[in-house]
């Protein structure tokens, strides 16, 4: 059995990333069972979680941040889907990346397999914020998928059926990510220091 966590860093209720992110579920759903039984999928909803304090930090965070580290934490991996605000990352999804990162050292990104996703109404698809969040991620010790980049461009015109993207080529990449996702979580790897 592989768990694999979904994290779309977009909040608005009819979002690109999370439909993406829907439809990488339902592929989830649809792989064969491993020897352990089936293959599980969590959602992360980055919205629930307050505004990085350090102060907040140090009495033990929140229920939401504490909730969040162990979901990532009892993940073999990760899938996030951002959206491009100005060409980076959304606020809301570095605030969750600076809390699953903490403590150093104890962070349950160190060593977590995590693939890189975006959508967006633009032609680019939102991949101008892919690098930085590959940056980010690298930063805080996970082991980003070696892929090539998936940004679902002019997503907002793409086919939709019960809150899943159903156009043949996005449902491939989808699927192409999702294979690279299972590769690197069967090799073993050494967990950055």
């Amino acid at each position: 059995m592989t768990k694999i966590v979904l994290v779309s860093g977009s909040l608005r209720r009819d979002s690109l990333n999370t439909t993406a992110l829907r439809t990488v579920r339902r592929l989830v759903r649809e792989r064969p069972a491993g020897p352990d039984g089936p293959h599980e999928v969590a959602m992360l909803s980055v919205g629930l979680l307050p505004l990085y304090d350090g102060d907040v930090e140090r009495c033990d965070g929140s229920a939401a941040v504490r909730e969040a580290k162990e979901l990532v934490r009892g993940a073999d991996a990760l899938i996030v889907s951002t959206p491009s605000y100005n060409g980076e990352m959304s606020g809301a999804l570095k605030n969750a990346l600076d809390w699953l990162s903490r403590p150093g050292g104890a962070s349950p990104l160190t060593g977590r397999v995590v693939a890189l996703l975006s959508a967006s109404p633009g032609a680019r698809g939102g991949v101008d914020a892919q690098p930085a969040l590959r940056g980010v991620l690298s930063r805080c010790g996970a082991l980003v998928v070696d892929h090539e980049p998936v940004a679902l461009g002019r997503a907002g015109e793409l086919p939709v059926t019960d809150g899943e993207f159903t156009d043949p080529a996005v449902v491939g990449a989808l699927g192409g990510l999702l294979d690279a996702v299972f590769a690197a979580v069967r090799q073993p790897v050494d967990v950055p220091a």
